[in-house]
């Protein structure tokens, strides 16, 4: 018996819309990963983007477990002296809400070229509209 090992040109990538209101940033985070993987799929194959793409909606509308709105934080270095600066969750929030998900879904990913490839395949939009109509993503409910 052989094992079956997908081939890019043969990969099937469907598109998945996820509503994030009232939805907790990394139980929600944790089952996008696999599914830009491909993980979800009976062709996984890891050395291929088998993955489909995600549309993530009402972003601002994401929540946090205990104390951890007020005291989570994201630092990033200017790549000048002195350059490492830190935003509060909240300031990120009310600033790019989407950049929220976008780390937590990148942070859950592994780290290779692939992966930079799969983050392509997430969108994420601030409010209930998003601009991939055309492409008729099917809605996901991640917590049943």
């Amino acid at each position: 018996m052989k094992s079956f090992m997908a081939k890019k040109e043969q990969v099937e990538h469907k598109w998945v819309l996820v509503d994030a209101e009232g939805a907790i940033l990394g139980r929600m985070a944790a089952k996008i990963a696999p599914i830009l993987m491909g993980k979800n799929k009976p062709t996984y194959t890891p050395h291929v983007d088998t993955g489909d793409y995600v549309v993530v909606v009402n972003a601002e509308k994401i929540q946090l477990t205990g104390k951890k709105a007020q005291t989570k934080e994201y630092d990033y270095y200017t790549h000048f002296p002195g350059g490492h600066k830190y935003v509060s969750f909240a300031d990120m929030i009310a600033r790019k809400p989407e950049r929220v998900i976008e780390l937590a879904v990148r942070r859950m990913l592994p780290k290779n070229k692939l992966a930079r490839q799969m983050l392509k395949k997430l969108k994420v939009y601030r409010g209930p509209e998003h601009e991939n109509q055309a492409q008729k993503p099917e809605k996901i409910e991640l917590f049943k």
